[in-house]
């Protein structure tokens, strides 16, 4: 049986984005799934084939001299997830010859056999790179042309969420990977664009925001919505990373203060959600007085995973950790559900937890997300893969609106002189590379293979030409402007001391007519 769902085409080309001629687009909801492995102890359970010995005939086979089998060892889970290529995996196939298994699981159903079809699939042997590249890399397109990005990882408890996120020292997940190549990014444009980037780590638990970099605030954050920032977190810590090196310093400090328990379903289990959030300002060095600013937001959530109580065989606290964290993954579900159903426009319930109210402009307002499903293969997990597979098939129908964060705005007459400071030191820099590229160009070479070499210098001559004449351009606007004032300022004060003038001469004259009505 084949799930509803059609195939979108790659993961990170934004195939089904639509432009409605108004500056903005439609994006559907970008969804992929990773099978983690099987762990070391449900390895141990899988069933084994028979295997044959060799101590000769026993008395059962004498006349045949066949070799005797040891019997196949019970089995106590088998594998319930099975990938077919890089989009399309089956839940709950039947065995190789046909019988049907035992029944486990609530709904006392074996043998569903459903193929669901997503934009990626990865399988067990699949590498943090390979996730990153599928899911979140073409995310930074969006980021530096500036449009909002998100990236979540949802799924059931020790499924692999925090790991495919957070990854380990030796194996970096989704974070690094991502900072790692955006300061590369920001580096190779240095020299066209002045940059800035802010992050914040936050997490929510018990339905209490709080900073992670910032633990001596132990009172809990309100949230803020507003349709030009959207929604905000209130008394929230910003910080300003110079590099890739720094932002894994943050995250080791914010990771060490996020709340984390051992469960009878996961040795490390995350009892919050964590929410990252990257904020990337762009405008032109070589701009005049009027400047595009571009904006964007990346966020990077690991949310908490869903967990039965009669599996984890929690109490106290850790039982009210987990009814908050279903509490919120439901409120979670039935905005994926409301948002599916576009035929009655249903009501979508961001406010019934903390956690829906920070992805509502993910879910369905200006940003271009990636939901990164983790599912266990394990047919202990049973019930929570086939739900988390049948929520993910549903929110590959969910599309977002999204649009480029650019203002514009003008330099004060105030701001000429500094403006016109930098572009000089930019045009001096400019001559400095010039000087040194005309005498890499200048050097006479004695091998023929160095003429390839004089022939870059040459581009990189032209180059720089183009770039010193892009920059003095906003200073000549500039100093026209600032020119074009000056006069506009002189015609005024010519003006306003001729009104002046004829207002002295009328007063005068005024008076005069009074007093020689008066003597008469």
């Amino acid at each position: 049986m084949l799930s509803s769902g059609a195939l979108r085409g790659p993961a990170n080309s934004h195939a089904d984005e639509k432009t409605n001629g108004k500056g903005s687009s439609e994006a559907a909801i970008l969804v992929a799934v990773r099978v983690r492995p099987f762990s070391a102890q449900e390895r141990a359970q899988l069933p084994r084939p028979p295997q044959p010995t060799h101590f000769g005939p026993t008395a059962r086979n004498l006349s045949t001299y066949e070799d005797t089998e040891t019997p196949a060892s019970a089995p106590t889970l088998r594998k319930v997830v099975h990938t077919i290529d890089d989009h399309v995996l089956v839940f709950d196939p039947p065995a190789e010859d046909g019988t049907r298994q035992s029944t486990v699981g609530a709904s006392n159903r074996r043998n569903k056999d459903i193929r669901f079809v997503f934009d990626r699939v990865y399988g067990e042997e699949s590498t943090q790179q390979e996730v990153y590249e599928g899911t979140t890399r073409g995310l930074l397109d969006s980021v530096m042309g500036g449009y909002n990005a998100t990236v979540f990882a949802y799924g059931a408890t020790g499924c692999g969420k925090t790991y495919t996120i957070s990854g380990s020292p030796e194996d970096p997940g989704v974070i690094f990977l991502t900072m790692r190549e955006l300061f590369e990014r920001i580096s190779a444009a240095e020299d066209e664009r002045s940059v800035d980037v802010r992050l914040s780590y936050l997490e929510v638990y018990n339905e209490t925001i709080r900073d992670l970099l910032a633990p001596e605030n132990v009172q809990g954050l309100a949230l803020r919505e507003d349709a030009q920032q959207g929604v905000t977190v209130a008394g929230l810590s910003e910080h300003v990373p110079s590099g890739v090196d720094q932002v894994l310093e943050l995250m080791e400090r914010g990771n060490a203060n996020r709340t984390m328990s051992a469960t009878e379903a996961n040795a490390v289990s995350s009892r919050s959600h964590a929410v990252l959030q990257v904020h990337v300002r762009q405008r032109p060095k070589a701009s005049g007085l009027q400047t595009d600013v571009t904006t964007a937001t990346l966020s990077i959530i690991d949310l908490a995973g869903s967990e039965r109580a009669t599996v984890a065989r929690n109490s106290g606290t850790r039982l009210r950790e987990g009814a908050n964290i279903n509490r919120s993954l439901l409120a979670l579900a039935n905005c994926i559900n409301a948002l599916c159903d576009a035929r009655t426009k249903r009501h979508v319930p961001y406010r019934d937890s903390k956690l829906t109210r920070l992805l509502k402009f993910s879910l369905g307002g200006n940003c271009r997300t990636v939901m990164i499903t983790c599912v266990s293969p394990a047919s202990t997990f049973y019930e929570e893969t086939h739900n988390t597979l049948k929520y993910a098939n549903r929110a590959k129908n969910i599309t977002t609106k999204v649009v480029r964060n650019t203002r514009t705005s003008e330099v004060h007459v105030a701001q000429y002189q500094a403006r016109l400071r930098e572009q000089s030191e930019e045009i001096r820099r400019l001559q400095r590379e010039l000087a040194a590229a005309r005498g890499a160009k200048g050097r006479v070479v004695a091998q023929p293979a160095e003429v390839r070499r004089q022939t870059q210098a040459a581009q990189v001559v032209q180059d720089i030409r183009n770039r010193v004449a892009r920059a003095y351009a906003p200073i000549r606007d500039a100093q026209w402007q600032c020119t074009s004032n000056a006069a506009v300022a002189r015609w005024f004060s010519h003006h306003a001391s001729a009104l002046r003038g004829w207002r002295e001469q009328f007063e005068t004259l005024f008076q005069e007519q009074h007093v020689q009505g008066d003597e008469r």
